[in-house]
């Protein structure tokens, strides 16, 4: 795991988000397998839609891998992708 400043980072990339996923349904979901110290789902400035991916941090690295561990991800009744977030 990469780390910046002494700190192992625990972010991931989430893809695939339908356009009704919000921070607080992203936070709501990922907090199942540990503590998420921040969720964000990423907007059109212009138009104010969903650009359909997010971030993750979790406060741990279990909860990461915890997280990371599952196959299959499904939000809101469709399947998300999971990656490393590019640091």
């Amino acid at each position: 795991m990469a780390s910046q400043g002494g700190r192992a980072l625990k972010k991931l990339f989430v893809g695939n988000l339908n356009w009704t996923v919000s921070h607080k349904e992203l936070l709501d979901y990922f907090s199942q397998f540990g503590r998420v110290n921040f969720a964000r789902v990423k907007f059109d400035k212009n138009t104010g839609m969903s650009r359909g991916y997010g971030f993750i941090e979790f406060s741990s690295n279990s909860a990461y891998e915890t997280a990371t561990s599952k196959k299959d991800h499904i939000l809101e009744g469709a399947p998300i992708s999971l990656q490393p977030a590019a640091i």
